[in-house]
């Protein structure tokens, strides 16, 4: 699959990322895994590559290289550590908002900051009592002179404890057109954190709470216009969310695979390699094609997607495919290695870890085949990649 959707640009990038997460993640992952607290010098340090902005135009100092390179630079850095793919693809979400509603200011202000890795941006939409329902949130924001009040709660942000600027969807009136979009600073009066919370996979990565106590912005820090915020949530999990959480299964189930194939050569049975029973050539045999098709589903996705071409199905089945068929594979690699794979000594029980986290964001398997099933029917209410085709489209590179 390497070389049939990416070009010889990706193939180099994907090097890069892969020379850069051996080097400089695999080492710090024992003291991850044992310490369990987020990882704020690695994630700094991961953003000032530039991968952070390369979905950013070069007119803001990004690597313009569109989905696909996202794509890659995730796996890459999944197929190490889940929790560090995990970090990227947060950051990602919190590029969507201002790529597709800040205004020009907004974006020469907060872009190049992003695609230096000065900034590492977030976007807040769930919270504790409405979860994936996003109508029914209960934060506010509140008009006073030129600031809006918020006040409220959410959760499971992804890069809570280490993002500059937390893209805020409340509420600002009722129903469907009373939900907005602000710009929060981590560094404003009014705004705090939840403690971290250990959690059972990504370890090193932040995804907790956010807490807004009368915290007051500007008006100008508002993404789009008012009533914006349903879009801004939808699209940035239908866009990036889900192709972004793909790309983290992607990397974890490559991980597996190559985790079983290399334990089962090394360890002996009868004499031979573990791999000459048929049982586990099987096995083994399962993963490689689960992982084929996931690879095919998720590229294809971002393809179109680069191409700005309607690809939402697409988006929500790559998700679909590759959360299941990891976790498929890391049943089948715990099988593989027996009593060996319960020990920390090894990464299975890692990875097995990691994939499960994957599950719920930007919507569970449920929620995908329920779309999927509504793109079937004709019933769906149309499509984010048709809406945004303009912003999200890059020229194909030989």
């Amino acid at each position: 699959m390497d070389g049939y959707f990416t070009t010889k640009q990706h193939e180099s990038l994907r090097e890069e990322v892969r020379t850069f997460a051996e080097s400089e993640v695999r080492p710090r992952i024992a003291d991850m895994e044992a310490s369990r607290v987020v990882q704020h010098e690695l994630s700094r340090l991961i953003a000032r590559q530039g991968w952070i902005g390369v979905t950013v135009d070069p007119e803001y100092g990004g690597m313009g290289l569109g989905h696909l390179a996202k794509t890659v630079i995730i796996e890459e850095l999944s197929r190490v550590s889940g929790a560090m793919g995990a970090m990227v693809q947060a950051s990602q979400l919190g590029v969507a908002k201002i790529v597709h509603f800040g205004n020009e200011e907004q974006k020469k202000t907060w872009l190049p900051l992003v695609a230096s890795g000065e900034c590492l941006p977030t976007i807040a939409v769930t919270e504790p009592q409405s979860g994936g329902h996003v109508l029914g949130m209960t934060a506010t924001a509140m008009r006073d002179g030129d600031d809006f009040i918020l006040n409220g709660r959410k959760v499971y942000v992804g890069n809570s404890h280490v993002g500059d600027l937390h893209g805020v969807v409340v509420r600002t009136g009722p129903g469907s057109t009373g939900l907005s979009a602000f710009l929060v600073e981590s560094d404003r009066p009014g705004f705090s954190l939840g403690p971290e919370r250990p959690a059972m996979g990504l370890h090193g990565f932040s995804f907790g709470e956010l807490v807004f106590d009368n915290c007051r912005v500007p008006a100008s820090n508002l993404l789009g216009t008012e009533g914006d915020g349903l879009a801004v949530a939808y699209s940035s999990s239908v866009l990036y969310g889900r192709a972004n959480l793909t790309a983290v299964s992607l990397g974890i189930h490559r991980a597996l695979l190559e985790e079983t194939v290399g334990f089962s050569t090394e360890r002996q049975r009868y004499g031979r390699a573990l791999h000459h029973l048929p049982s586990i050539q099987l096995k083994v045999g399962q993963m490689q094609s689960r992982f084929m098709t996931a690879r095919l589903a998720a590229y294809h996705a971002v393809h179109l997607l680069d191409r700005g071409l309607p690809c939402d199905a697409e988006l929500m089945n790559a998700k679909l495919i590759n959360v299941e068929y990891a976790l498929d594979s890391a049943r089948n690699a715990m099988e593989v290695h027996a009593a060996a794979g319960l020990y920390t000594d090894r990464p299975v029980e890692r990875y097995l870890r990691d994939a499960h986290h994957i599950f719920a964001p930007a919507g569970t398997s449920d929620i995908q085949l329920l779309r999927l099933g509504e793109m079937a029917l004709g019933t769906s209410k149309g499509q984010w990649s048709q809406r945004l085709a303009h912003a999200v489209r890059v020229e194909a590179e030989a």
